[in-house]
């Protein structure tokens, strides 16, 4: 009797961890791009009192969201586009846009919808349509598409269907599943994932020069998932000695400014 009632108490406690770990992965499932998106929400000042001379502007998606974002000027034919990672908002990217406007490029900083005061719900799709009505905007068939880590898919989605003068991914992924892996070991990252980002598959077939930059050191993209990119590209690798993911040096670094810039002189 002891023995059964022994099984009976195994039975149930196996029973109660199945029980919360399936609690633990549906909760997971249904708010999992509240960890993959982490916008920056709040109100962003005026682009002119940050940048000197910027403006801003905005434009209208083909789901109807009106996006603010800033441009500024420049006096060549070559804009870039800037299209940012899964945190913050324009204004944590004003120093990569002053870097480039020093050569006289154009830029245009874009916040995706959620982000940065604008209106709307962050999904990879979301994104794709954000993306595209600020490729609209822009004034000018030389482009070049800068693309921060997660913004690194975007952009090559981007470069698919508006083909660009030029393609810089900063701190690419292969696909958002191998870096969540990377992050989160212990999880069913692939199995779970709504949104997927795909950079490898794709990378492949877009007609332009592509730069892939990244650090040594970082710790949230392996540098060996943008060395994969790179690879399948057949694309300019940036190494950044020691530097991490957020370090200043990967928003306004001599070795990065000077990749953009040179692929925007090849552009011209």
């Amino acid at each position: 009797m002891r023995s059964v009632d022994r099984v009976t108490t195994l039975t149930r406690a196996a029973l109660v961890v199945v029980a919360v770990l399936v609690l633990l992965l549906a909760l997971l499932w249904v708010f999992q791009r509240r960890l993959v998106y982490l916008p920056d929400r709040g109100p962003v000042p005026p682009a002119a009192s940050v940048i000197p001379g910027a403006r801003d502007v905005s434009f209208t998606t083909s789901d109807g969201l009106r996006l603010a974002a800033w441009y500024v000027p420049g006096h060549r034919d070559v804009t870039v586009l800037v299209l940012g990672g899964n945190a913050g908002n324009r204004l944590h990217r004003a120093e990569l846009a002053l870097a480039l406007s020093a050569y006289g490029l154009p830029v245009l900083l874009m916040d995706y919808r959620g982000y940065g005061g604008n209106p709307g719900t962050p999904t990879e799709e979301g994104l794709h349509l954000d993306a595209l009505a600020a490729r609209q905007f822009i004034d000018g068939p030389r482009v070049v598409y800068f693309g921060e880590s997660l913004g690194a898919a975007v952009a090559t989605r981007l470069a698919l269907e508006r083909p660009p003068a030029g393609l810089v991914l900063r701190s690419p992924f292969t696909d958002l599943a191998d870096a969540g892996q990377a992050n989160y070991p212990f999880l069913p990252v692939r199995a779970l994932l709504r949104d997927r980002f795909p950079v490898v598959p794709d990378i492949g077939r877009v007609r332009a020069p592509v730069v892939v930059a990244y650090g040594t050191g970082d710790t949230i993209v392996p540098p060996r998932l943008s060395r994969a990119v790179a690879e399948a590209a057949g694309a300019k690798e940036v190494r950044i000695a020691g530097a991490g993911h957020n370090d200043l040096v990967m928003l306004n670094g001599r070795e990065l400014i000077t990749a953009v810039a040179d692929l925007a002189d090849r552009a011209s």
